[in-house]
């Protein structure tokens, strides 16, 4: 069955049948293997990708959902111009934070930090980790995470970073 998907503001045309997760077509088909299986149910966040501004695991989400959406992945943060690549902030501060130990976790995080960002610059500690509820990370940098995620939103607010 032929899917037609919006991923990364790109219409793109995928092999799948309606049932197919989203992670399946997007790592499958697309070539876009920045959201990883980790569980399967919806329970990790691994997965996580953005539709339409929302935060949403793609390992439990058929492909049929997602028609007629906009699908952002991890790939669409950093931007190549002139043949460089400029990061998103959020990556920049999970760099510069060492947020990541394994990084498995990480494109999950990132998407749904970016999510929360998107809607508020200034989160509360609480108000990022409620967002990042979804997503488990078993390497212990929750710490580092959450210190990046201020120091991006800082960035993004154009505070500069201390």
């Amino acid at each position: 069955m032929t899917t037609t998907l919006q991923v990364n503001g790109q219409t793109r045309v995928v092999q799948a049948d309606a049932e197919t997760p989203l992670l399946y077509a997007l790592r499958n088909d697309l070539g876009l293997i920045g959201a990883r299986y980790g569980c399967g149910l919806g329970q990790c966040g691994s997965c996580t990708v953005i539709i339409d501004g929302k935060p949403v695991q793609s390992c439990d989400l058929p492909v049929s959902a997602a028609v007629g959406k906009q699908i952002t992945t991890v790939e669409a943060l950093a931007v190549i111009e002139n043949e460089d690549e400029k990061l998103h902030p959020l990556q920049r501060a999970f760099i510069t934070e060492q947020a990541a130990q394994c990084g498995y976790c990480a494109s999950g995080i990132l998407m749904a930090a970016k999510a929360l960002l998107d809607v508020n610059k200034d989160p509360s500690d609480g108000e990022i980790r409620a967002a990042l509820e979804g997503n488990l990370c078993r390497c212990g940098t929750h710490g580092r995470i959450l210190r990046a995620i201020k120091r991006a939103a800082q960035e993004m607010r154009g505070l500069g970073v201390g």
